[in-house]
């Protein structure tokens, strides 16, 4: 017998569906046979497009942090500041869009040596010392950017984690993290006027659809 051609849907859909039995049930409910059946689909074929179990994990990861980069697609502007917070919205945005993938992403363990969010986390890393180079950022030290990079991601991952667990609604949340940005900025030495400038023409407006 040939063996199975791997199908980029099959896998996406394969994916999706343990996505989601990690989010409502964890790791010892993704079992082939679980992924079998939630998705009508052989045990052969979960093998040939993803592998064993371990695999399957980490290719949910590695998938989530795929579309988390193709929706952070946001241009370089000549506002450093303002790209900064775009990017922050799009991780906002993508982790409400997308909560299944988000838990097996930030919440649940990865596999061992797994690096699959390295380049999410560079993007933030890599904009800070914009920030820090056009001198929007006059109190923080370059060697300080990943330290700031970490309290902007963590921020984010917080009031995401809030949002989907019902405990703060979605348009409190933004008004919370746009506080806490500005803050954030303020105290690392950016103009308070020009920071708000840049978050005004960064963030849509509360109550605007997204």
């Amino acid at each position: 017998m040939s063996p199975q051609r791997r199908d980029p849907a099959i896998r996406a859909l394969l994916i999706d569906a343990a996505a989601r039995i990690l989010a409502e049930s964890g790791m010892a409910a993704l079992t082939t046979r679980r992924l079998a059946a939630e998705t009508s689909r052989s045990t052969m074929a979960i093998y040939t497009h993803l592998g064993s179990m371990e695999q399957v994990q980490h290719a949910v990861r590695v998938e989530g942090f795929a579309r988390l980069a193709a929706a952070d697609t946001i241009p370089s502007s000549q506002d450093p500041v303002a790209d900064l917070a775009r990017i922050s919205d799009a991780y906002f945005i993508f982790g409400l869009s997308q909560p299944h993938l988000y838990r097996a992403m930030f919440i649940d363990r990865p596999v061992q040596d797994d690096d699959a969010g390295a380049a999410a986390f560079d993007r933030i890393v890599d904009t800070v010392r914009r920030c820090i180079d056009e001198q929007r950022l006059s109190c923080v030290e370059p060697s300080m950017a990943l330290i700031w990079a970490a309290q902007l991601w963590s921020m984010r991952h917080g009031i995401v984690t809030m949002v989907l667990s019902g405990a703060l609604p979605e348009p409190q949340a933004r008004l919370v993290l746009e506080d806490m940005t500005l803050r954030l900025l303020i105290g690392y030495g950016d103009d308070p006027a020009a920071a708000r400038r840049s978050l005004r023409h960064a963030l849509p407006p509360p109550g605007s659809p997204q």
